[in-house]
């Protein structure tokens, strides 16, 4: 005969449904969950646990929607900081103090389903989350109308090429973000850049984008050539010159150089009378002949930028004043000077001759009268 079963009692009964519907009740209130964040190949992914009980004994991470044994990938027990792996851990895989796993260098195939199971002392909690790995936008390309331009002449129009939908597009010129301003606008989508004048210290263009937040993408730098000049000419002799004259004697060694600041390097060329001496930088005359003095012009030239500079240089022989036989010598500052001497000592001797002419003729006059 069958063994009779113990009769329950019904208030044991209903004292474990209440049991079984309070602690459903807690579980509800305290039921673990997965948050998933955007998670970009190559990078780092993670899933985080949230509403994570007390007095976890283990996190037990699974690839897929179950939480089967051969799904498992890699397991953390806090109390003991112990952890092993299962047949899903691929080595790029952690468990961290609070139960969130982590994947290092994430690939596209890391994207899917993953279950975690946390053990507690009177149970288990389970949770699933989906984690999805996004291919990272390409890199920004940039190109521009031109990159030989003429500075302060030509505009320079820059492009940023991207796929990627609500991007930021930043500017660098030089290193250094720019925006719009009276030298440079930029469009309202970002994507063009137009620098109306240029200069010559703008070599270096490149555009980024950031289509996650903290993973901005540059591109190639661009190189620019600002052509510019010609400027700051100077001339310089020997002798040296005084002002836009230079004083020298005949058979002497005179040496005339001119130089510019230019982008690309300035063409020169002397004119003597009409007539083109060199188109090097620099002239010389071993022994200046009297029918090489007068009037040199050096003329600069940057072919790019088509701007031309000049500057005259006239030869003359020196100027000694007055020579006489015992070899007296003024200079040229002192013969000035005795010169307009000489033209106000005049001028005040006729002033003296007038003034006793004139008192001469009213002397004669009241003589007559008397």
């Amino acid at each position: 005969m069958p063994r009779p079963r113990p009769r329950r009692s019904p208030w044991r009964e209903l004292a474990l449904v209440a049991s079984l519907l309070a602690c459903g009740i807690c579980q509800a209130s305290a039921q673990i969950s997965i948050i998933s964040f955007v998670n970009i190949e190559g990078f780092s992914s993670s899933l985080h646990l949230q509403n994570v009980p007390e007095g976890i004994q283990e996190y037990i991470w699974h690839r897929g929607a179950n939480d089967s044994a051969e799904n498992m990938i890699v397991s953390y027990k806090p109390p003991s900081s112990s952890w092993r792996s299962g047949p899903m851990f691929s080595g790029r895989e952690n468990v961290t103090k609070k139960g969130n796993l982590e994947i290092k260098d994430s690939m596209l195939n890391d994207t899917g389903y993953y279950t975690v199971r946390v053990d507690l002392s009177n149970g288990s909690q389970r949770a699933t989350g989906w984690l999805e790995i996004q291919e990272l936008e390409s890199d920004p390309v940039i190109s521009a109308n031109t990159s030989f331009l003429a500075e302060n002449l030509d505009p320079l129009t820059a492009f940023c090429h991207t796929n990627a939908t609500n991007a930021t597009i930043e500017w660098f010129v030089n290193s250094a973000r720019v925006f719009s301003n009276e030298r440079m606008t930029i469009s309202p989508d970002g994507k063009t850049l137009v620098i109306h004048q240029l200069s010559r210290y703008d070599f270096l263009l490149q555009c980024a984008i950031e289509s996650v937040i903290g993973i901005p993408q540059k591109s190639e730098l661009l190189f620019l050539t600002v052509n510019y000049g010609p400027d700051n000419m100077m001339v310089r002799t020997m002798p040296e010159k005084s002002g836009n004259v230079l004083s020298a004697e005949i058979g002497s060694q005179v040496q005339m150089n001119c130089s510019s600041t230019s982008s690309p390097r300035s063409k020169y060329r002397w004119v003597h009378k009409g007539s083109i001496l060199s188109s090097e930088a620099s002239i010389s005359l071993p022994s200046l002949a009297r029918e090489q003095m007068g009037k040199y012009r050096c003329i600069v030239e940057n072919p790019v930028t088509q701007l031309l500079l000049y500057q005259d240089i006239w030869i003359r022989k020196p100027c000694k004043g007055l020579v006489g036989d015992t070899g007296f010598f003024l200079s040229g500052p002192v013969v000035v000077v005795f010169i307009v001497m000489t033209v106000l000592g005049g001028v005040y001797l006729c002033g003296v001759l007038i003034y006793l002419l004139i008192n001469h003729f009213c002397t004669s006059c009241f003589s007559l009268n008397d």
